[in-house]
Formats: C-alpha cells, sequence, structure tokens
C-alpha cells in the first residue's frame, strides 16, 4: 500500500475528523458569505448616505470647488460611472485583494490600516487580558458567596450597561484631573495606554464575569466537586484546580463577543483618549466621506471577526468533539 493509500486509510477510520473537516468548510464558506454581505451592505450605505464624495475630497483640501473641478474628480475616482458598475468593480478588486485608495490621503488603503494596526492591536491585546483577568478573579471569589456574589453582580450590571465613553470620562476625571497620576491622551509610553486599556476592558470583563460565575456556580454543583472536597481539598483549591478549568470552556465561546466589543469600543476608546490606531482612522474616513477608506476597514473588521469566530470553533470543537455531530 502507498503512503497515500495509507494516509486515506487512516482518514476512513476517523469519521470525527472527518466531521470536523466538514465543519470548518461550512464555517468557511459562510466566513465568505459574512465578509461578501459586510462589503456588500456597507457599499449600498455609503453610497445612499454619504452625499457628494467629490465635493468631501476636494473641499478637505480647502478648495472652493467649481463645477468642472468636481466633474475631474468624479472621472479620476471614477464616481461618474454606474452605480453597479462601481459595485462590481470595488468587488473585482476586493477578489484580488485591493481595498482601494483613500480619497483623503491618496495612498492604498491597505497601507493605512497596516501604518496605523500596531497602536490598536497594542489597545485590543492588553484590554483582552485585563478583561479575561479580572473576570476569572471575580467569578472565583464570588462564586456562591453572599453577600459578595450580590455586590459583585451589582458593579457587573452598572459597567456593561455603561457606555464605554462615559466609563472613559470618568476614569480621566479621577486619575487624570484629579489626581494627576495616568496622562489624559497620547501613546507616549505605558503610562498612556492604563486608562484606555481600563476604558475598553472594564464593561467586556463585566460581562464575562457574569457568565463565568454563572458556569462556576453550575460546575461547583456537580458529583465530582464533591468527591474533591470529601477528600479534604481546600475550597479555593476545589475552584482554581477544578471548577474553573470546566468553566473556562465558556470564555472561549465567548471569544467572539470579546473581539466585537473591542473592535466597536477600539473607534471610541481612541477618540476619547486622542490616540492613534484603526478606531481613530475610521472616525476620520466617515467624517470625511472617504467611501474606499471606511469600505477597507468594515471588510477588514468582518474579516478579523471571521477569522476569530472560525478558530473558536475549532477550538471549541476540538475541545468538545461532540459538536461535530450537531
Amino acid at each position: 500500500m502507498t503512503a497515500r493509500g495509507a494516509t486515506t486509510t487512516r482518514l476512513a477510520g476517523h469519521p470525527t475528523a472527518v466531521a470536523i473537516a466538514k465543519r470548518i468548510g461550512v464555517r468557511l464558506i459562510a466566513g465568505v458569505g459574512v465578509l461578501w454581505g459586510a462589503a456588500t451592505l456597507s457599499f449600498i450605505a455609503l453610497h445612499v448616505t454619504a452625499g457628494d464624495a467629490a465635493l468631501s475630497t476636494v473641499a478637505g483640501q480647502g478648495a472652493n470647488p467649481t463645477k468642472e473641478l468636481l466633474d475631474q474628480v468624479r472621472r479620476d475616482l471614477g464616481l461618474d460611472q454606474p452605480l453597479y458598475h462601481q459595485y462590481l468593480d470595488y468587488i473585482g478588486r476586493l477578489l484580488h485583494g485591493d481595498l482601494g485608495q483613500s480619497y483623503q490621503q491618496r495612498i492604498e488603503v491597505s497601507q493605512a490600516i497596516t501604518e496605523q494596526l500596531g497602536q490598536t492591536v497594542q489597545l485590543a491585546v492588553s484590554a483582552a487580558v485585563v478583561a479575561v483577568l479580572l473576570a476569572i478573579t471575580v467569578a472565583v471569589l464570588t462564586a456562591r458567596r453572599r453577600p459578595w456574589r450580590s455586590i459583585a453582580s451589582g458593579v457587573e450590571l452598572t459597567l456593561s450597561s455603561t457606555p464605554t465613553f462615559v466609563i472613559g470620562i470618568v476614569l480621566l476625571i479621577i486619575f487624570s484631573f484629579t489626581l494627576k497620576v495616568f496622562p489624559v491622551s497620547g501613546n507616549d509610553g505605558p503610562r498612556a495606554l492604563v486608562l484606555p486599556t481600563l476604558t475598553l476592558a472594564l464593561p467586556i470583563g463585566a460581562v464575562l464575569a457574569q457568565v463565568l460565575r454563572s458556569e462556576l456556580e453550575e460546575v461547583l454543583e456537580q458529583p465530582f466537586i464533591l468527591t474533591a472536597r470529601s477528600r479534604g481539598m481546600r475550597d479555593t483549591a476545589v475552584r482554581v484546580r477544578h471548577a474553573l478549568r470546566h468553566a473556562l470552556v465558556q470564555i472561549v465561546t465567548m471569544s467572539g463577543f470579546v473581539v466585537g466589543g473591542l473592535l466597536g469600543g477600539a473607534v471610541i476608546t481612541e477618540t476619547l483618549f486622542v490616540r492613534q490606531g484603526v478606531g481613530q482612522l475610521m472616525l476620520s474616513a466617515v467624517t470625511t466621506k472617504d467611501i474606499p477608506m471606511v469600505l477597507g476597514l468594515v471588510v477588514f473588521a468582518a474579516f478579523v471577526y471571521v477569522v476569530v469566530n472560525l478558530l473558536v470553533d475549532i477550538a471549541y470543537t476540538l475541545i468538545d468533539p461532540r459538536l461535530v455531530t450537531r
């Protein structure tokens, strides 16, 4: 038997692996659909509501444009073509990985995103780490422990329902304007990252803590937990070594929510703290009606969301193979 035949035989003998591969294939097809939907809906919405992009482009340069100049700009940007022609041209470029050129900055959209991505990734990763650590700590300490559970639930409800910019303003008033511990704005050094990280992490961590504590309380009632306690294991050890390990699966399943919160919150947080990043780039593009930049950022955000959810789905399938039969 050849090596290829042996490999085929092994795969055929493992239906779970085949089922996982099919599940991943379905998710990839769905991901392509999400990207196409995001690109199409954004294209339609922007061209219906954005107004005259040529006028915004010229006015952004401080000029008083004439009709001839505006017509020339429309021809240069391809805005004189029928809408369906612009759409097909846009989709065709997307299929080749071309996000287009910014009307305002006159550079490739992919280049602009790459230049700003580092600052946003730094903020998002630090916020995600803080949110998860905060959620784990609070959930472990308060699960099935009154009155601490009630107090924590109240704080979490307040944080999760408070707009991000309000949390940021409160932090600025306390730690920047009053105590003068952290800088008000900027990207200079770790200290400038603290308040934006907390602003982004607190509402996300509050939701994660609620979910994780609920899961912990359910796990703590399982028979294997009673067995661990009967062997004389201390309560903290039971929570950390046994219950938490099983409850953390919920954190994996909520990774999509975390990514969505980070992407949406980055725009507000970077604007509030005057930080450079993809969020600030998006706000600037929307303000100046830079259609290629907005479309590129939407597609990029959708791509990140699809990839993260695909990885989460793969991880969750490996953690619980029973999912492949559902």
